[in-house]
C-alpha cells in the first residue's frame, strides 16, 4: 500500500489530512514535532512526506534535510501559512518536490501528490531498465569457454578499472562492440555515457564535426553549436569502430588528442578538455595498414596499450553449442516464441558451417529459424545457410554480375533483410549496398517456406 507521513503541530490539521488521505486509500502515519517524525520516518519509511515548515522543536528545513539524508528517493511536500520566497528556494535547494501554501486546496493537494507518485513509478521504471541494459554487457553475456575465449575474459577484467586505452581486433561479427560495452560497464565510470562511432559509415567531413563538434558558422549548415562526442562522452568510453578507414588528416587530429587531452570544435577557437577513455576496433590488419603508409604507426600504439584479439567463430566452434542455447533464449525472449529443441544432427550442422560473419550470422540465422519454425523443434530445413561441404560457387558457368546478384541476395536473406548488417558482412559502405539492390533488383524480406 502507498504511504504517506504527515508531520505537522497543528492537530485539525493532522486529522484532516489523515482522513483525506485514507479515504483515498493510503496507509497514513502522523506526527507532530520534528523529531518523532524522523523517528516514524525511520520506521515506516513512507513513500512520501507532507511537512510544515514551522514546527515545535525542530525546523522544518532541518527535518527535511534528515529525511533526506536517510533516503534520497523519497518525495518531500513542504507546507506552510507563509508565503516566505526565501524559504521556498531553500527547500527547493534542499530537495523539496513540491512547496505548498496553506490554507490547503486539496485538488492541488492531491494533483502533487499524484504526480509524486508518478514520477516515483517512473524513476522506479528507469532504474530497472538502466539495470537490464547494464546487465546485457556483463562478461557473463560473453559466451565461450575455449582458451582463446578465456583469454579475452582475462584482459577485459585487467583493464576494466583502468582508464587504459583498448584496441580490439576481430573479424565482423566477433562481438567487438559487446566486448567494448563489457569493458565499459564493468568500469568505474558506468554509469557515464557509452558513444559510439562507426568510423566507416560517416563520411571523412563530417566524422570530424561528430567527434569534435563544430561552432557556429563554421561551415555552411552550421547553424548552431554542437557538442562533439568527446564532449559527450564525458568521464565515459568513446568507442571509435572501424578505426582502419578514419583518413590520414582525422588520424594525425586524433593523435592529438590522445596526447594532450584536449581539442577543439571545427571552426572554433577555445580548448577544451577531455576525460573519455578510448577504445578503437578494427577488422582490418593496421600492422598492413601501416605498411602501406595508411595507417599511421605513432597512433596505432597510442590505441593499442591494451590489444584484444577476438576469435573467429570457425577457430572456436567447441564455443558454438553454448553460444547456440544462450542465442536461442534471447530469441525467444525477443520474439515471444518457444522454440527451444535443437536435435543432434542439426547442432552438428551449425558446429560444420563455415559462419564467416560470425557470431552475427549464427544468429541471423538461428532468428531466421525460429520464425520458420512450426513447432517448437528446429529443423535442417529451417536453417538459411549451405552446408560447408556444399561448393561454393554454382555448378553452371554464369556472369560474374549474377554471382555478386545472388551472393547479395543470400546475405540479405541471412540477416532477415537488414541492410545495416548485411552491409557490415558484405564490407561495403551502405550507399553501395542501396545501389546494388535497386541494379539487381533485390528483395529485403528473406522467402518464407
Amino acid at each position: 500500500m502507498r504511504s504517506v507521513l504527515i508531520i505537522d503541530d497543528d492537530p485539525l490539521i493532522r486529522k484532516t489530512l489523515s482522513g483525506h488521505l485514507s479515504k483515498q486509500g493510503f496507509d497514513v502515519q502522523l506526527a507532530e514535532e520534528g523529531e518523532e517524525g524522523v523517528r516514524k520516518f525511520r520506521e515506516f519509511g513512507p513513500d512520501v512526506v507532507i511537512l510544515d515548515v514551522r514546527l515545535p522543536d525542530l525546523d522544518g528545513l532541518e527535518v527535511l534535510r534528515q529525511i533526506r539524508d536517510l533516503n534520497k528517493k523519497t518525495y518531500v511536500l513542504m507546507m506552510t501559512a507563509y508565503d516566505d520566497m526565501k524559504t521556498t528556494v531553500e527547500a527547493i535547494k534542499l530537495g523539496a518536490f513540491e512547496y505548498l501554501v496553506k490554507p490547503l486546496n486539496y485538488i492541488d493537494l492531491d494533483l502533487t501528490v499524484a504526480k509524486a507518485f508518478q514520477v516515483r513509478a517512473l524513476e522506479q521504471k528507469v532504474s530497472y531498465l538502466v539495470e537490464e541494459r547494464q546487465k546485457e554487457y556483463t562478461i557473463d553475456n560473453i559466451i565461450g569457454r575455449s582458451p582463446q575465449m578465456r583469454e579475452v575474459f582475462k584482459l577485459i577484467g585487467s583493464v576494466a578499472n583502468t582508464r587504459t586505452n583498448v584496441l580490439i581486433q576481430g573479424e565482423s561479427g566477433t562481438g567487438k562492440e559487446l566486448v567494448a560495452k563489457a569493458i565499459h560497464y564493468n568500469s568505474p565510470y558506468h554509469d557515464e555515457p557509452f558513444i559510439v562511432i562507426n568510423c566507416s559509415a560517416i563520411a571523412d567531413t563530417l566524422l570530424e564535426s561528430e567527434l569534435f563538434g563544430h561552432a557556429r558558422g563554421a561551415f555552411t549548415d552550421a547553424v548552431a553549436e554542437t557538442k562533439g562526442k568527446f564532449e559527450i562522452a564525458g568521464k565515459g568510453t568513446l568507442f571509435l569502430d572501424e578505426i582502419g578507414d578514419i583518413s590520414p588528416n582525422l588520424q594525425s587530429k586524433l593523435l592529438r588528442v590522445i596526447e594532450t587531452r584536449d581539442f577543439m570544435k571545427v571552426g572554433g577557437e577555445k580548448i577544451l578538455k577531455t576525460e573519455a577513455r578510448i577504445i578503437a576496433a578494427t577488422n582490418h590488419d593496421l600492422k598492413s595498414l601501416i605498411e602501406k603508409g595508411q595507417f599511421r604507426e605513432d597512433l596505432f600504439y597510442r590505441l593499442k596499450v591494451v590489444e584484444i584479439f577476438l576469435p573467429s567463430l570457425r577457430e572456436r566452434k567447441e564455443d558454438i553449442p553454448e553460444l547456440v542455447a544462450y542465442l536461442m533464449e534471447k530469441i525467444n525472449r525477443e520474439l515471444r516464441r518457444s522454440v527451444r529443441k535443437i536435435p543432434p544432427e542439426v547442432m552438428a550442422v551449425l558446429q560444420d558451417l563455415p559462419w564467416r560473419g560470425n557470431v552475427r550470422e549464427l544468429e541471423n540465422a538461428l532468428t531466421r529459424a525460429v520464425i520458420l519454425a512450426k513447432g517448437d523443434v528446429i529443423l535442417k530445413e529451417n536453417l538459411p545457410l549451405e552446408s560447408a561441404e556444399k561448393k561454393l560457387f554454382p555448378g553452371d558457368l554464369v556472369p560474374l554480375r549474377e554471382v555478386e546478384r545472388s551472393y547479395i541476395q543470400h546475405v540479405l536473406d541471412s540477416a532477415l533483410g537488414s541492410k545495416t548488417r548485411a552491409s557490415q558482412i558484405l564490407q561495403i559502405s551502405r550507399p553501395t549496398l542501396d545501389k546494388k539492390i535497386k541494379e539487381y533488383r533485390l528483395r529485403l524480406n528473406p522467402p518464407v517456406s
